[in-house]
């Protein structure tokens, strides 16, 4: 994790210019943006300790140096929010164990019960449970022993790629919801070990994780090529369970008489029983 904090810090370094908060620029720079010694001046902090910090050895850093550092470095909420996990993890992280495959009965029933593709994501983006409709969309239930994860898929799953007509958009979304993750949970050996198989077989994640982007993913758009029924244009809402906070319900919304609409109906009455999958 020091490792994560130095990389984070740097590449947040790297996007400030000079210019922008209001110093000279003397001339050509080795590297661009701005550099420690002006981080902490901006920030308030002496430069040894700011240099510290970024080593991972700034130890019980407080609120206030943090908010300091956010604010010269522009950080959005979800980025102070990763600051905070990389720079304090004892702080911040949660335990494993809490991070439960299981998904309540009532929960299932709920994703039946949805007359839209839905689907519960847990931790380390692992798909825990869908309904029918979800899987005819996504075929989760097509992965061996229904272990779908996300991020696996979208990097080393030759179908997958196809299925996303903005696949370096889904990538990048992908990549920086997984970062955010690892660092709500700096201890987790399957997260580090799903890094590592990603970072080995895939340039692609390789290049997209040394960006250190973090984005939540509450909601949005996503376009689908479907190999049956074309193209499905899908709007996403997302939310946390509050009796599992590592769990995360996960809802594709169509918009009333679209084109998407009489596809998606077309799909479900081909589906002739239900799907949702539990561990």
């Amino acid at each position: 994790m020091d490792s994560d904090l130095s990389g984070f810090l740097q590449s947040r370094r790297a996007r400030i210019q000079p210019d922008d908060v209001g110093l000279p620029s003397h001339g050509r720079r080795r590297v661009p943006g701005l550099r420690r010694e002006e981080v902490a001046q901006l920030a308030g902090v002496s430069v040894d300790y700011y240099i510290r910090l970024e080593q991972g050895r700034g130890q019980n850093v407080s609120d206030a140096v943090l908010d300091a550092i956010a604010r010269v470095l522009r950080l959005d909420d979800t980025e102070q929010e990763h600051l905070r996990a990389l720079a304090r993890p004892a702080r911040t992280a949660r335990t494993a164990a809490r991070g439960s495959r299981r998904v309540r009965p009532g929960l299932r029933l709920l994703l039946d019960s949805m007359s839209g593709p839905a689907f519960v994501l847990g931790r380390r983006m692992d798909a825990l449970a869908w309904n029918a409709l979800a899987d005819a969309v996504c075929g989760f239930s097509a992965y061996p022993d229904g272990e779908c994860n996300i991020a696996r898929s979208v990097f080393l799953d030759e179908p997958t790629r196809s299925l996303y007509p903005d696949w370096n958009a889904v990538a990048a979304e992908t990549v920086a919801y997984l970062r955010l993750d690892a660092g709500r949970h700096p201890d987790d050996q399957r997260m580090a070990a799903l890094i590592g198989e990603l970072s080995l077989k895939s340039d692609e994640f390789r290049r997209l994780w040394a960006d250190h982007l973090v984005k939540e993913k509450t909601y949005g758009m996503k376009r689908i090529a479907h190999s049956v029924v074309g193209e499905l244009d899908f709007g996403y809402e997302t939310l946390t369970l509050p009796g599992d906070p590592d769990q995360t319900l996960v809802a594709y919304t169509v918009a009333p008489g679209s084109k998407t609409a009489e596809r998606l109906a077309l799909l479900a009455s081909w589906i002739t029983e239900p799907a949702v999958r539990t561990p």
